[in-house]
């Protein structure tokens, strides 16, 4: 992977960062990015926290996320006893994060940890939130086309501004996400975290990063369950904000 950023940036004042990610059974690459993650992160401050929250993964995720965090005393992990889904995997990395900078990303490798200094670079007094966008997305053309839809559909129900809401690659400051409140279990909670911090009045900007073909294991979101799911939880989503006029 390459990543926007590759030197070593000047270090922000007072920066204090939760780096986490979800992590569903990514054992072939959820090792090499808490890695490269706690290296990232020391580039730009030494008040950093990176945290794993496993939502029952059935390979050797765990196993091997137990030996990494025996030697790395950066890394604290949040295991889930069987999985709940995406929406409580960030419920539960947010809820553990400590530091003033949350960062979160997938844990399945298709986006570039290092990036996150591209983010950091965006962070400015009266900003809330980075959210990034990819460049181009490398997935198969189906995947390409339900998610082109599916954000189409998405902005003209919630009247979202964001330019992605699948790019799970964004650093929030903790004052906004204090000031949501998240419920969604399926990957529908994208969207009520991203509307809830747009109505919220967060100050939030955008910066572009790659997106990277899947090389290990298959998206879940994808799959028939999860998608009615998410179709079923973003219609009970849809009733309640409209039954409250727009608002929570």
């Amino acid at each position: 992977m390459s990543g926007d950023c590759q030197s070593s940036p000047a270090r922000p004042r007072r920066l204090n960062l939760s780096i986490f990610f979800p992590c569903y059974n990514d054992a072939h690459t959820i090792c090499a990015l808490v890695e490269q993650a706690c290296k990232v992160a020391a580039t730009h401050t030494d008040d950093y926290e990176v945290i794993v929250v496993d939502d029952g993964s059935e390979d050797d995720s765990r196993a091997l996320l137990q030996q990494l965090a025996a030697r790395n005393g950066r890394l604290r992990l949040v295991l889930h006893e069987r999985n709940l889904g995406y929406g409580a995997a960030l419920r539960s990395g947010f809820r553990h994060a400590t530091r003033e900078w949350v960062f979160y990303t997938d844990g399945d490798g298709q986006y570039d940890v290092r990036e996150l200094s591209a983010l950091i670079a965006r962070m400015e007094d009266g900003v809330d939130a980075v959210f990034a966008y990819k460049l181009l997305r490398h997935d198969p053309p189906y995947r390409l086309l339900i998610s082109k839809v599916y954000q189409r559909a998405m902005r003209w129900l919630f009247g979202i501004r964001a330019r992605d809401l699948s790019c799970d690659f964004r650093l929030i400051r903790r004052s906004a996400l204090d000031k949501v409140a998240l419920d969604l279990d399926s990957g529908a909670i994208c969207v009520e975290l991203v509307l809830q911090l747009e109505r919220s009045g967060a100050r939030i900007v955008e910066c572009p990063v790659h997106h990277y073909a899947r090389r290990y294991g298959e998206s879940q979101f994808f799959r028939p369950r999860h998608l009615a799911a998410t179709a079923i939880e973003l219609l009970g989503f849809w009733r309640r904000q409209n039954r409250g006029n727009g608002r929570r």
